[in-house]
């Protein structure tokens, strides 16, 4: 798309928002695969993290910063002094760094959470944002809990951080509570209420309880807002954030009415969404706009006959607009390297010679599965490869033993530190007797929250996906397992829930932000 109009940036927050969704931690060289893919997407700034937050935390922010250098990195800190410079100490070497602090607004969070007033917080909001200001002058505020704060008190606050020195000042609508209309009506009050507002961008970062994030965002962009925060996927706190892929499709699809652009190449959105799905576990629904599985498949015969005498009829963005290709080459165990080299890069992976020859073993060993091997199965074998190393536990052999006449007894083999331990386990069924021949081998017994199947692909020998979600010490962890066979799925999903925990239990300190 030509770029026309106002451009409106895009802030990206899903390994910080994005990552406070249950399940959804992500250890530092996944935060660092999704950044990359932000970076090739054109995001105009990631935010990394949340420095203060744990070592963990820091040294993942750190890192981003270092390495990504086509992107502004951005660090969440708390209006006080020990957040910012923690912030500041993370993203220093970043090409472009932005501190991003936040008070909240509105009298509810005032009287019950901070118990201060007024005055007093919009004191430590000035002040915040001054400190900030003398390590970068690329400083962004957020008022926590616009939208629920007194309009008139969230005027002479966002008037006071712009007038210290804030370039990007921020109006979340912390729980997902307004209504498009009304938001956009704040947004535009702002704008005029506010004699300063123009020297800053002004963006929004809306949560999706009541299903209206990405309608609340653009309505605020209708009226103004320059910069809209979402993450990939909606991703994030309780029902999540607006969606990356839903704000940018909308402006772009919708340019008559909008009359602007991002900067987003649309094209690797559906890699995105699936790369994220891989790494977090936390699957698309298939009605989904954009990314999910229907979101371009027609079932009605009307629609269909239509489709095919012209696209345009019930289809208002292509497939390929989005990272999804029309074409259909089939891959089996004939396919030669230089085909699976050549598919990997139309479905936007830059690999090493290095990392195909390792993935085009796995696609042979696969293939003398299952007939097809489908772009999904391609996916699931590029995620395994990447996710095995510094793993405290590695899958090496499974036999299990079940059925009406049997006790259901699983044989494994698993490598712990690279020690080889074998171990059997019995259950109640062939999955309860693989976990239990794992967690023999692992010496753990950690409470299962989750456990599901699904098929990666159509046909009798697809692929299965298995999810397992793990709790301890009140963190939970997600794995993923893919494998024809779905007790070896299982078991491989289990064990990367476990090298999860390993990684989260070297990460103590947690703070969540809203």
């Amino acid at each position: 798309m030509e770029a026309t109009g106002e451009r409106v940036f895009i802030f990206d927050t899903t390994l910080r928002d994005g990552e406070q969704s249950p399940g959804a931690s992500m250890n530092p060289d996944e935060k660092l695969r999704i950044a990359r893919q932000l970076e090739k997407m054109g995001v105009d700034i990631i935010e990394a993290g949340f420095p203060v937050a744990s070592d963990g935390d820091f040294a993942s922010v750190q890192q981003i910063a270092r390495e990504i250098r086509g992107c502004q990195i951005a660090a969440l800190a708390r209006a006080n002094a020990v957040d910012i410079e923690r912030a500041w100490e993370a993203i220093a070497s970043a090409a472009a760094p932005r501190i991003h602090t936040f008070i909240s607004s509105s009298d509810i969070h005032l009287k019950y959470q901070l118990r201060k007033t007024r005055a007093e917080v919009l004191k430590e909001a000035v002040a915040a944002v001054a400190h900030a200001c003398g390590y970068t002058k690329n400083v962004e505020f957020s008022p926590m809990d616009a939208t629920r704060s007194d309009r008139g008190y969230l005027c002479e606050m966002v008037e006071a951080v712009i007038a210290v020195g804030a370039t990007t000042v921020n109006i979340p609508d912390t729980v997902g509570y307004a209504i498009p209309e009304e938001f956009g009506d704040l947004i535009a009050t702002l704008f005029s209420r506010v004699p300063n507002i123009r020297q800053a961008v002004i963006s929004v970062h809306c949560h999706n309880d009541l299903g209206l994030a990405t309608a609340n965002a653009l309505a605020a962009v209708k009226n103004g807002a320059r910069q809209v925060e979402c993450t990939i996927n909606g991703i994030g706190e309780r029902a999540g954030n607006s969606a990356m892929e839903e704000v940018v499709m909308a402006v772009k699809t919708r340019k008559d009415l909008f009359g602007l652009h991002t900067g987003i190449k649309t094209e690797y959105i559906h890699q995105a969404s699936r790369l994220l799905t891989q790494i977090t576990g936390i699957t698309v629904q298939p009605n989904k706009a954009i990314v999910g599985a229907n979101a371009f498949a027609h079932e009605s015969g009307i629609h269909q006959d239509g489709l095919i005498k012209e696209k345009i009829t019930y289809e208002i963005m292509t497939p390929q607009s989005v990272g999804i290709s029309d074409t259909h080459i089939v891959l089996g165990k004939h396919s030669g390297r230089h085909a699976i080299a050549n598919r990997l890069k139309e479905m936007g992976y830059a690999l090493t010679d290095a990392e195909i020859n390792k993935i085009f073993v796995r696609f042979k060993e696969l293939a003398d599965i299952k007939k097809e091997v489908f772009d999904e199965d391609l996916e699931a074998i590029v995620y395994e490869e990447s996710s095995r190393h510094e793993e405290k536990y590695r899958f090496l052999y499974l036999n299990v033993v079940s059925g009406n006449a049997a006790v259901p007894t699983a044989t494994m083999q698993m490598e712990v530190d690279g020690q080889m331990v074998q171990e059997a386990g019995f259950g109640v069924g062939p999955v309860d007797a693989t976990f239990a021949a794992i967690r023999k081998i692992t010496k753990t017994n950690y409470p299962l929250l989750k456990f599901a199947v699904n098929a990666i692909t159509g046909g009798t020998d697809a692929q299965g996906e298995v999810t397992v979600q793990l709790k301890f010490d009140g963190r939970s962890a997600v794995g993923r397992g893919a494998h024809p066979d779905i007790l070896v799925a299982s078991a491989k999903a289990y064990i990367n829930a476990l090298n999860r925990l390993e990684w989260l239990s070297k990460d103590i300190k947690k703070v969540k932000v809203a």
